[in-house]
C-alpha cells in the first residue's frame, strides 16, 4: 500500500540521517488528515481499516467531490458513491482515468502504482431479486471490486420465479460470501440462506408498492429471517454490503 510505504520511507530516512526528526514530524503532521476547509480527509483510515475513506457524494457539490477525490487519489484507490454524471465530469477533469459506473452511481479511480496488488480469488456473489434492484446490487459489486475481490453478479432471480434461482445452484455453491438484494417482500435472502453454508448479507431496497414503506417492509422481513447465517444492512445500502462482504471474504 502506497500510503504505508510513504510513512515507512519517512521513518527510514530519519534512521539513516537523511531526514531530521523535526522534518519528519513536520511531514507526519499532515498525514493523519488533511483540512480542505469544507472537509477533513482521513488519510490514516487505510492504515487503520485496510481501505481508504470512501466519498459519499449526496449534498456535496461536484467541485467539493473533485477536490476530495484528488486528495485521496495521491496515495490510494478511490471510491465515491451516490455520484451523478456531473460529479464525474468534475472528478475526471482533475483525475484523468477515473471511471463512472452509471447504474451503481459510483466513481472509481485505480491508482497506477497499485495495479499489481493481488485480487482475492475467493468469490463474492451478488444476487438481486429483480432488475429494479440493480442500482443497489451494482453498488455492492463496484464496492467489492475496488476492494480487490472477485465478484460475480446473479440478477433477476426473485422468488416469484424461484426456478431461476435454483437453476443457478452451481454459481451459488461456488461463492464464498453472498450479497442478496431484494425489495418488495424481501424474502430472497431467507431462501438463499436456506441453500448454503456461507455468510449471506441481506440488503433491503426501497423498491415496491405502498406497503413496502420505502424498504421498511423488506428490512423487517430480513431481520426476522428464519434462515441462520443471514445478516442485514440498511435500506438501499449496497456500499455497506459490498464493504462487509469484502471483510468477510478476507
Amino acid at each position: 500500500m502506497i500510503y504505508r510505504e510513504h510513512i515507512k520511507t519517512i521513518l527510514d530516512d530519519v534512521k539513516s540521517g537523511q531526514t531530521s526528526p523535526e522534518e519528519a514530524l513536520q511531514a507526519l503532521r499532515y498525514l493523519p488528515y488533511e483540512d480542505l476547509g469544507f472537509a477533513n480527509i482521513d488519510h490514516h483510515r487505510a492504515l487503520r481499516q485496510g481501505f481508504p475513506e470512501v466519498v459519499f457524494c449526496e449534498n456535496k457539490t461536484p467541485q467539493q467531490i473533485a477536490l476530495i477525490m484528488k486528495s485521496l487519489s495521491l496515495h490510494h484507490d478511490v471510491l465515491a458513491t451516490r455520484a451523478t454524471s456531473e460529479a464525474f465530469s468534475a472528478v475526471n477533469d482533475v483525475i484523468p482515468g477515473s471511471e463512472y459506473h452509471e447504474t451503481a452511481r459510483a466513481i472509481t479511480f485505480r491508482h497506477p502504482d497499485l495495479k499489481d496488488e493481488p485480487v482475492n480469488e475467493k468469490k463474492i456473489l451478488v444476487v438481486s431479486a429483480g432488475t429494479s434492484d440493480l442500482p443497489v446490487a451494482e453498488e455492492a459489486v463496484i464496492t467489492a471490486q475496488i476492494m480487490r475481490n472477485t465478484v460475480e453478479p446473479l440478477y433477476d432471480v426473485g422468488v416469484a420465479g424461484i426456478h431461476r434461482l435454483l437453476g443457478n445452484k452451481e454459481k451459488i455453491d461456488s461463492a464464498n460470501v453472498l450479497v442478496v438484494v431484494a425489495g418488495m417482500d424481501g424474502v430472497l435472502p431467507s431462501v438463499v440462506g436456506g441453500l448454503v453454508a456461507k455468510p449471506v448479507i441481506a440488503v433491503p431496497t426501497s423498491v415496491g408498492y405502498g406497503a413496502n414503506f420505502e424498504g421498511l417492509a423488506p428490512l423487517l422481513t430480513m431481520l426476522n429471517s428464519c434462515s441462520p447465517g443471514v445478516v442485514v444492512v440498511n435500506i438501499d445500502n449496497g456500499f455497506g454490503a459490498g464493504y462487509f462482504a469484502s471483510l468477510v471474504n478476507k
